[in-house]
């Protein structure tokens, strides 16, 4: 069979990142099949997992993970509420906020309505006091005011406000209903009944957690946290995400020789993950030494510092040089944007990514992904379970979900064919096949349809017949 590399070809399934797989996104090369459970029935999102322990450490009961219950449970719990914050859209709340939107917009026309109600009201008054006080003067305290009264009292009843603000609070009272209404179909009160049970490691939880502290900078959080789960291995790591904030922090002052000396002393391993970020370092340093009107100093910096990537970055050396005839002014030059805040922030963003790398870990913490993914994977296994449960059928007991879950490109890590035919993944020994019509299915299925090669088979999707031979290996 020929082979052919197909780059813009992709077919994804729709993954659910487990917790057990939540430790190997650190790894700088994972491994896809750590990442991808094709069939989310094979382990618990994380958040269904940190309901279980929650709920285990609320009524007493025993999980697999015997130690440190209650911190874990807190802890996942704590996450679980951020994710909500931040991943509220999956729990469609984009309709929630149209409907909530239309209730400040009927309140404040209620209100608007009430205001203009009541000013009508005290002009009204005050009308009436006036006149009170000029049939005083002109009596001389002897008038009969019932007359007045009497027209203010007509002429309340004709505003009637209570009429008016009665239209205007009732459409407001029905857009709150509906509100509420929607909140309580949005947001299910039990959501255990989507998980399942799976068995796992206390100590792996336990480091994952820590490492979610530690890299998030809450150092002293990890520490009182791996101290009441008797564990010993995040000293190491500790230290080198400390190594990484003391450099971020001083950054944030302008400072960067730290990030300087790190980048150096890296230099070799940068450049082998293809990143500038020394460069980059050094040319936002040569641009600080010129705003402060040191041109001599900028210049002979350069010389230094910037002459060794002269040979491979020459348009963007001779761009700092040219800054050199706006030393005084460098602000009000076409080079101006070399004093943009963003380059700190970007060169931020880009240190930490590659002190990550450099330490065998993503640059995002895989605990806040695994409960992220986890969430968003929850709406669609809470209706499953509502369905299903109507069917008197349980979805725990399935190989694999009857729908998929879609939780977004941006937990999917990996290009992953899974065929139609065989429902498997596939590998190096079963790879994806394309075959004339245009359709793809794992190498396996070929074989099988056209009985190893032995005949020509129908395609599983359309009318179309192909022969093995004429079916080309796909690359992604």
């Amino acid at each position: 069979m020929n082979s052919i590399t197909h780059q813009n070809y992709q077919i994804t399934p729709n993954p659910i990142i487990s917790l057990s797989s939540a430790a190997s996104l650190s790894s700088p090369n994972p491994n896809p099949n750590h990442h991808f459970l094709h069939h989310p029935t094979d382990a618990a999102p994380l958040l269904a997992v940190a309901v279980a322990v929650a709920a285990a450490s609320g009524r007493g009961g025993r999980t697999p993970c015997t130690r440190s219950i209650r911190p874990q449970a807190v802890i996942l719990c704590c996450l679980i509420g951020c994710t909500v914050h931040c991943k509220s859209t999956t729990m469609e709340l984009d309709s929630l906020r149209e409907t909530f939107d239309r209730v400040i917009e009927k309140r404040a026309s209620s209100s608007a309505k009430a205001q203009e109600v009541i000013d009508q009201i005290v002009s009204e008054v005050e009308q009436a006091i006036m006149k009170m006080q000029m049939m005083n003067t002109d009596s001389m305290g002897s008038a009969d005011h019932s007359s007045i009264l009497a027209e203010l009292k007509a002429k309340l009843n004709e505003l009637a406000p209570l009429n008016q603000l009665e239209g205007c609070q009732k459409e407001l009272n029905v857009a709150l209903s509906k509100y509420l209404k929607l909140l309580e179909k949005s947001f299910s009160p039990d959501i255990s009944k989507a998980y399942r049970n799976v068995d796992f490691e206390a100590s792996t939880i336990n480091s994952i957690i820590a490492n979610h502290f530690y890299r998030q900078g809450l150092f002293d959080l990890g520490d009182s946290f791996v101290r009441e789960c008797g564990e010993s291995d995040g000293a190491h790591l500790k230290l080198q995400f400390q190594e990484m904030y003391s450099i971020l922090e001083a950054m944030q002052v302008r400072n960067l020789q730290p990030a300087l000396s790190w980048a150096a002393k890296n230099h070799d391993q940068l450049l082998q993950n293809g990143s500038m970020l020394e460069l980059k370092l050094h040319q936002l340093q040569f641009v600080e030494i010129l705003t402060k009107g040191s041109r001599d100093e900028a210049l002979k910096y350069a010389r230094t510092h910037l002459v060794p990537f002269a040979s491979l970055h020459k348009a963007e050396i001779q761009k700092l040089m040219a800054c050199l005839l706006w030393a005084d002014r460098l602000d009000q030059s076409p080079y101006a944007e070399f004093m943009s805040s963003t380059h700190w922030e970007k060169l931020a963003e880009e240190l930490t990514h590659q002190f990550c790398s450099l330490l065998g870990q993503s640059s995002e913490s895989p605990l806040g992904v695994a409960v992220s993914a986890g969430f968003q994977g929850l709406p669609t296994l809470l209706k499953l379970t509502t369905v299903m449960a109507g069917k008197k059928q349980e979805w725990q007991a399935m190989k694999q979900l009857p729908v998929p879950i879609d939780i977004g490109p941006e937990f999917q890590y990996h290009s992953v064919f899974v065929c139609p035919v065989l429902r498997e993944q596939s590998s190096d020994e079963n790879p994806p096949m394309l075959m004339p019509c245009g359709h793809v299915v794992s190498k396996q299925s070929i074989m099988k349809l056209s009985k190893s090669s032995s005949r020509p088979f129908k395609c599983p999707y359309c009318p179309s017949e192909a022969v093995a031979s004429q079916c080309k290996q796909l690359h992604f």
